[in-house]
C-alpha cells in the first residue's frame, strides 16, 4: 500500500463523527460520538485532518457504493471526476459518449441550474469546507488548553490548522472559479442556525488571497507525501493572481510572476520523463509534483479519480490489460479534434515528436457524440509502473495513480504568461527558457525549442502540458475563447461545427435546490 497518510483507515473511524450532505447544506449527526471523544488527543486531531484530505479521494466512508453526498450516484460523486467533467467536457479538449444525467449538457455548454454533476461538485466543495470549519472550531488555543493538549502536540495541531485552511482556500477557489458567487461559511458560522450568506466573486477573491497569504509563513517547505506545503500555497496564489482580471476586473500579473518565482526557487525539479508523471508509481522519486490526490487500487475504491480517467479513456478493443486494468475499459471519454490538432495531429494517431502526445485511435474527427471511436482517446493515465507492471487492484479496475493537483510546470507557464501580459519582475528571455525546459523534456532534445513567444504560444503549451488535468475551461475563459464565437470546437453549443454561446456561461449556475432552500442566495445572471 502507498503511504496515503493513513487517510483511509482514519476516515473509516471518522465517518461516524462527521455529518453528511444529504440535502445540500443540511447536515445531520449520525451517532452519539461527541467532539470531546473525537478530539481528545493528537491522534484524534490527525484522524480528522485525514478526513479532510480523504474527502478529495473518496466518495464516502464505505467504499465505491457509498457517498457523503445525497441526490447523486455514488460513482460520480468523487471530487476529481466532478471537477474534471466541469473543466474538460465544457472545453475543446474532451467529450463524453455516455448519456448519463448532466453529461450532454456539459458536452454542449447547455447546462442549467438543475445539472446534477454541477450540483455534485458544488456540494462536494462545500462538504470539504464544512469538515475544515469543524476542525478549526475544535482546534483553537482555548479548546486545546481545555483538553490539556500542550507543548509539542499543541504545536503540531496548530500546523494542521494551516494545512486545512489551505484545503478550504482551495475549495473556495474552485467555487469562485466555477460558480462565481457561492454561499460563504467559516468556522465562525454555526451549522444549521442561520442559512449561509452569499459572497460576491471579487470579495471571495480577497478572502482566498488573505487566507493563502496568512498561512504562507506557517506552512512547511516539505511535508508528508500528499499533504500541503508552502509550495502548494505559493502556486495557488500564482494561479489566483493570473486569473485576477477574470475574478475582479483588475489584473495582478506582477503578483503572478512573484509567486511563480517563489515556487521555481523552491526544491522542485522536472521529472525526467513526462509519461512517468501519470503511472501507478508516480508517488516515488517525483520532485515535480507539489500536491497530489492519492489513490490506491486496493484501499480507495470509487469510480472517480484516476480510476475514472483511466477506464473511461479506453474500451475493450484497446486491450485494457495493457493499461493495467484487465477488468476495466469503459469507453466513455475521448478528445475533441481540437486537442490533437494542437500537436499537429489530424486523422489517425501514429507517433509524434512531442512525447506528451499520448493518444490512441484512427480518427480524430468528431462526427457523432455517441460514438466512442469518433475522436482520439487520451491514454495519459496508465495503471502500470515504470517497468510496465500493473498495480495491485482487487478487481482489475480500481487504479493506484495519484493525480497531480499542482506541479512545477504550472509555475513556469504562469510566469511566461504573466510576463507577456505585462507583469513585472520577470523577463521574456526567462519565459522562453522556462517554456523550452518543458519542450526539451517533451522532445528529448533541443529540436522543439522556440526562440520567441506570444500569448497564444503559451496557451498551446498549457494544452500540451496539462491536457486531461482539469485546467482547460479556466484557461479558455482567461483567453476569451470559452464562450466566444471567434474560437470554436466540435459540438460547442450543441452544433457539430461549433457555435458561440451566451457569455454568462463562463460561470456555472448555482444549483436550483440550494437557491430555493436558501433565501440568501441570488442565482447567477442568465440562469
Amino acid at each position: 500500500m502507498k503511504n496515503l497518510f493513513k487517510i483511509f483507515t482514519a476516515a473509516a473511524f471518522l465517518a461516524a463523527t462527521l455529518s453528511s450532505c444529504k440535502k445540500d447544506l443540511v447536515l445531520k449527526p449520525t451517532n452519539d460520538l461527541t467532539s470531546e471523544v473525537v478530539y481528545a488527543n493528537l491522534s484524534g486531531y490527525k484522524q480528522v485532518l485525514a478526513k479532510a484530505y480523504a474527502s478529495f479521494a473518496t466518495t464516502g466512508p464505505k467504499g465505491s457504493g457509498d457517498s457523503d453526498l445525497g441526490g447523486i450516484d455514488a460513482g460520480t460523486s468523487d471530487f476529481l471526476r466532478l471537477y474534471w467533467n466541469a473543466q474538460e467536457l465544457t472545453s475543446d479538449e474532451g467529450i463524453c459518449v455516455w448519456n448519463d444525467p448532466g453529461v450532454y449538457d456539459l458536452n454542449y455548454q447547455t447546462y442549467t441550474s438543475d445539472n446534477i454533476l454541477l450540483r455534485g461538485l458544488y456540494t462536494r466543495s462545500l462538504y470539504q469546507i464544512t469538515i475544515v470549519n469543524e476542525f478549526l472550531r475544535e482546534s483553537t488555543p482555548e479548546k486545546l488548553a481545555a483538553r490539556n493538549i500542550t507543548g509539542a502536540d499543541a504545536a503540531e495541531i496548530t500546523r494542521y490548522r494551516s494545512e486545512v485552511r489551505f484545503l478550504r482556500a482551495y475549495q473556495y477557489w474552485v467555487l469562485m472559479d466555477l460558480f462565481g458567487n457561492p454561499p460563504f461559511i467559516t468556522e465562525a458560522n454555526e451549522i444549521g442556525v442561520i442559512a449561509p450568506k452569499q459572497i460576491k466573486r471579487a470579495d471571495l477573491f480577497k478572502y482566498v488571497e488573505s487566507e493563502l497569504l496568512a498561512i504562507e509563513p506557517e506552512l512547511q517547505a516539505s511535508n508528508e507525501y500528499g499533504r500541503v506545503t508552502k509550495g502548494a500555497d505559493q502556486l495557488l496564489l500564482s494561479r489566483l493572481y493570473l486569473n485576477a482580471s477574470v475574478y475582479t476586473g483588475t489584473a495582478k500579473n506582477t503578483e503572478a510572476v512573484t509567486y511563480a518565482n517563489k515556487v521555481i526557487g523552491g526544491s522542485y525539479s522536472l521529472n525526467s520523463a513526462y509519461k512517468n508523471l501519470f503511472l501507478s508509481d508516480n508517488d516515488t522519486n517525483n520532485p515535480e509534483v507539489i500536491l497530489s490526490i492519492n489513490y490506491d487500487g486496493n484501499f480507495t475504491q470509487n469510480f472517480g479519480g484516476t480510476t475514472f480517467l483511466t477506464n473511461a479513456s479506453i474500451n475493450g478493443d484497446m486491450k485494457p490489460a495493457d493499461f493495467g486494468i484487465p477488468g476495466g475499459g469503459w469507453g466513455g471519454i475521448r478528445t475533441r479534434s481540437t486537442l490533437p490538432a494542437i500537436f499537429g495531429i489530424s486523422g489517425a494517431f501514429t507517433s509524434n515528436p512531442d512525447s506528451r502526445a499520448m493518444f490512441y485511435g484512427t480518427k480524430s474527427a468528431n462526427d457523432d457524440v455517441a460514438v466512442f471511436t469518433d475522436g482520439l482517446r487520451a491514454v495519459k493515465f496508465r495503471n502500470v509502473d515504470r517497468a510496465n507492471v500493473p498495480a495491485p487492484s482487487n478487481n482489475g479496475t480500481f487504479c493506484s495513480i495519484d493525480f497531480p493537483l499542482f506541479r512545477l510546470p504550472e509555475a513556469y507557464l504562469n510566469y511566461a504568461e504573466a510576463v507577456l501580459r505585462g507583469g513585472g519582475g520577470g523577463s521574456l528571455n526567462q519565459a522562453i527558457d522556462y517554456v523550452n525546459k518543458l519542450r526539451r523534456r517533451a522532445y528529448g532534445n533541443d529540436s522543439g525549442n522556440v526562440s520567441s513567444l506570444n500569448l497564444d504560444d503559451v496557451l498551446a503549451e498549457r494544452a500540451k502540458e496539462f491536457f486531461w488535468e482539469g485546467y482547460r475551461r479556466t484557461d479558455l475563459i482567461r483567453y476569451s475563447k470559452f464562450t466566444e464565437g471567434s474560437y470554436l470546437w466540435p459540438f460547442k453549443g450543441g452544433v457539430k461545427a461549433g457555435r458561440g454561446v451566451e457569455s454568462f456561461r463562463s460561470i456555472f449556475p448555482l444549483p436550483s435546490a440550494d437557491v430555493i432552500a436558501n433565501s440568501n442566495l441570488i442565482q447567477n445572471p442568465g440562469y
